[in-house]
């Protein structure tokens, strides 16, 4: 039973861990530049 649970637990935070990467890699402060310029 504690086996299933810790390989949940380890896929939910790989899962997690991808989102981050994929929106916040690479930009200096989370955000990109101009994203929040209002027209």
């Amino acid at each position: 039973m504690w086996v299933i649970l810790l390989e949940a637990l380890g896929a939910l935070l790989l899962f997690v861990l991808i989102i981050w990467w994929t929106m916040f890699s690479g930009r200096k402060k989370g955000e990109r530049p101009g994203s929040h310029d209002e027209s």
